[in-house]
């Protein structure tokens, strides 16, 4: 059975990293990770082994292990997806004018959460999952929903890498999400599909440089 020490030690380690407080190439110590808990070095490495078993980890013995970096092929295929998924939830939503209203005033209001957040990395990133995720959420099908969630904390890692790496972009991204509102509330698919394609692309380029 999995000791609590060694669950601590794997949240606060993949909390870091998917928040983006350590990026990839980073290295990380156990010693150090160890000793921010309070904790012995034992389930500091049981921890280290499941986040290199989630891909997020490159162990090197004796040393500690290494933060491995978005892999360019990963962020192309979760592009792929979220831009299906939302996509297929749009279509699916222009088919309920009520819904689709209430959802435009729904999102208009995390629209401007994320204006009032964008200052606070963690903040801007969690609102940025919302405004996404209630797009597939409202929509109504389940299985896309589970799927959705299942990408949460790729999602994630990348909007914060984003957002640390350009500041810059926030005010474009907040923009941009408000032009995918607009695009909801007037029942434009094509419209949608191209400004989500574009926010996507725009924001991939700055995690992968």
């Amino acid at each position: 059975m999995e000791s609590s020490s060694s669950q601590r030690a794997y949240q606060l380690t993949k909390d870091q990293i998917l928040s983006g407080e350590v990026r990839g190439g980073q290295l990380l110590s156990e010693v150090e990770v160890a000793g921010q808990l309070g904790i012995s070095r034992t389930p500091v490495h049981e921890a280290f082994l499941r986040l290199a078993a989630e891909d997020l980890l490159d162990l090197l013995p004796r040393r500690g292990a290494v933060v491995i970096p978005v892999p360019s092929r990963e962020a192309t295929d979760l592009l792929e997806m979220r831009l299906a998924l939302e996509t297929a939830a749009v279509r699916r939503l222009c088919r309920s004018p009520e819904t689709v209203d209430q959802l435009f005033t729904e999102l208009t209001d995390l629209v401007a959460e994320q204006r009032r957040v964008a200052g606070d990395t963690q903040q801007f990133a969690a609102a940025d999952d919302a405004f996404h995720r209630r797009i597939v959420e409202v929509a109504g099908n389940s299985i896309a929903q589970r799927f959705y969630g299942s990408l949460s904390d790729r999602q994630r890692r990348m909007m914060a890498d984003a957002a640390r790496s350009d500041s810059a972009r926030l005010t474009e991204l907040v923009n941009e999400h408000g032009r995918l509102a607009e695009a909801i509330g007037r029942r434009d698919v094509a419209a949608f599909e191209a400004a989500l394609l574009a926010h996507l692309e725009a924001t991939y380029r700055v995690v992968l440089g």
